[in-house]
């Protein structure tokens, strides 16, 4: 399973357009990125290429990083950054099976696959599957399970990507807060590799407008307001799920200067054997 990092920013990504801070000018000086999140898994037994979530900036992830075109894809949930590149598909895919969660979401009255559906209902490459979380899907030889966590407003999934050959195991967090429900945590346990949502560190979340939350003993904030674990939090579920590598992704460039390019804080373009 070779697993190939194409995108580890938020929503605006680093360096950020418009933005002269010291980190993304740091990113400029470096010649590193962090573009929207997307994840590309291939299965080299098969041949075959599995790719999470559809970054605005497919096109450039994928003439950069020069990986296959996908197989197969998962959708996590239906916020911009991780769903609006699926416009991509439009004359360059004959075909392309999108796997999404089948759960109505109580704030759209729809769930993720129904989104996906009608928001691309043009596309005629791509035929969304419904898929019911927690239950395990074969997708290009590869067994794959969509997790719940917590995002509000709206419903969102991490995934377990395990090889049912070689026993080789990705887990994603997706986007979420530290309150990832405890059946989700037993899915996502024990993986060769950990991509867990980092977003800030704790320290800034006397910023955020209502602050921090899920703090540990030491009063040290695991999630940044409401929908994104602090790199504290990320590593302290990383350390309960007993990861064997972890590394942070979906990072804002509000991270200091100093600590931005540090590990286990990802960038741009990693690739993993599992």
């Amino acid at each position: 399973m070779r697993v190939t990092l194409l995108g580890t920013g938020d929503t605006t990504g680093t360096p950020t357009v418009g933005c002269d801070c010291d980190t993304c000018g740091a990113a400029r000086e470096r010649g590193v990125e962090r573009t929207r999140f997307s994840v590309h898994v291939e299965n080299e037994r098969t041949g075959e290429s599995l790719l999470i979530d559809f970054s605005p900036d497919f096109r450039y992830q994928f003439l950069r990083d020069d990986v296959p075109l996908p197989d197969a894809a998962v959708i996590t949930h239906v916020h911009f950054d991780h769903l609006d590149g699926l416009g991509n598909v439009f004359r360059v895919f004959d075909d392309l099976a999108v796997y999404a969660a089948d759960e109505t979401d109580p704030k759209t009255g729809k769930s993720v696959a129904e989104t996906v559906r009608d928001d691309y209902h043009y596309l005629d490459p791509v035929t969304v599957v419904p898929t019911t979380p927690l239950e395990t899907v074969r997708i290009c030889g590869l067994d794959v399970t969509l997790v719940p966590v917590d995002h509000p407003p709206l419903v969102c999934y991490g995934l377990s990507v395990e090889d049912p050959e070689t026993g080789a195991t990705l887990s994603i967090t997706g986007d979420t807060s530290y309150d990832v429900p405890d059946e989700s945590r037993a899915a996502l346990a024990d993986a060769e590799l950990l991509l867990a949502d980092g977003i800030v560190p704790a320290s800034l979340c006397e910023y955020h407008p209502i602050g921090g939350r899920h703090e540990d003993a030491d009063g040290v904030p695991r999630t940044f307001g409401t929908k994104h674990m602090t790199r504290e939090g990320a590593l302290a579920l990383a350390a309960e799920l007993n990861a064997d590598r972890t590394r942070l992704v979906h990072l804002a460039h509000f991270y200091p200067a100093d600590e931005a390019f540090e590990e286990p804080l990802a960038i741009d373009g990693e690739q993993y054997v599992l």
